[in-house]
């Protein structure tokens, strides 16, 4: 595997799609803003720019088709600037409602450096992937947009995703993005084992990519137990968002108990202040100027 390093001539699309063909399942962690990813960077070599955790963020709204295009492609550069040898997956949802719109921002995230795109067949109002109420396109819509957005790719790795819910639907959906030239497929909300199984049968030797969230429809499942059952890549859409979700809870709770009196660090955790933070966000300079150094 690559694990991060530039190899001369290789786009950043082939690169992770070199990745998912190795051995074993290729995780990409969920961010949501240049904090979570610095300390994401440091554990993983691969990120998932989830939709769910942008909208949080940046918009302070539910992932029910909040986002604009021009915010998700700026929020990418930026991350690629900073991460040029992180494995970037972009969840673009329904290609922004139309066809000629997602062929537009798939063309600007290739140019800026995403590796690749995920692209849903739900229609408006959408919804989360793990949430009730999905609606999705008539398969023959959703494949004109994905073959226009394939032929507007050159190097990209694009998921075809499908957020159906009903068993016989789910299956001619899944074999039906497989007879495509996506890279990958994605069946959203997977809720047992024994239909991953079912999907990876119909799918043949195309690679599948499942998607892990805290509170989400599907089980809870380890990279080896996926890997058994056939998974290439594994999205985990949430843990940053989640995990700072709760801390900052319970540090504000601790701080109004405390009448705003700051707390000392707790006996054998590791205390995160001015110096520790600074020294994260400091490597974000650090990476480019390495890269134009090796450049010259």
């Amino acid at each position: 595997m690559l694990h991060g390093r530039t190899e001369p001539g290789v786009g950043y699309g082939q690169r992770l799609r070199e990745e998912i063909a190795a051995p074993g399942t290729t995780p990409l962690i969920g961010v949501y803003d240049m904090y979570s990813a610095s300390i994401a960077a440091g554990h993983y070599h691969g990120m998932f720019v989830s939709g769910f955790g942008f909208a949080a963020s940046y918009y302070g709204l539910p992932d029910i088709g909040f986002i604009a295009w021009p915010d998700m492609v700026a929020f990418v550069e930026r991350l690629r600037g900073a991460f040029s040898g992180h494995h970037l997956l972009v969840d673009i949802d329904d290609g922004y409602v139309d066809a000629e719109v997602a062929c537009h921002v798939v063309r600007r995230l290739e140019r800026i450096g995403a590796s690749g795109v995920i692209l849903e067949d739900q229609k408006r109002p959408r919804r989360c992937g793990h949430a009730d109420g999905k609606q999705v396109l008539p398969l023959d819509e959703y494949l004109e947009k994905l073959n226009q957005v394939l032929a507007n790719r050159t190097d990209l790795v694009v998921v075809a995703r499908t957020d159906a819910t009903e068993e016989e639907d789910i299956l001619r959906r899944a074999e039906a993005l497989a007879d495509t030239d996506a890279d990958v497929v994605l069946v959203d909300g997977v809720r047992s084992e024994e239909w991953i199984r079912r999907i990876r049968k119909v799918v043949g030797g195309k690679p599948l990519l499942f998607n892990q969230i805290a509170g989400g429809k599907s089980p809870r499942l380890s990279l080896s137990e996926l890997a058994e059952l056939g998974v290439d890549v594994a999205i985990y859409s949430t843990p940053c968002l989640f995990a700072a979700h709760h801390a900052m809870d319970e540090a504000l709770a601790g701080l109004k108990v405390a009448d705003g009196r700051l707390p000392a660090p707790a006996g054998g955790s590791r205390p995160i202040g001015v110096r520790e933070s600074t020294e994260l966000l400091e490597r974000n300079i650090a990476r480019p100027l390495l890269r134009e150094a090796v450049r010259a």
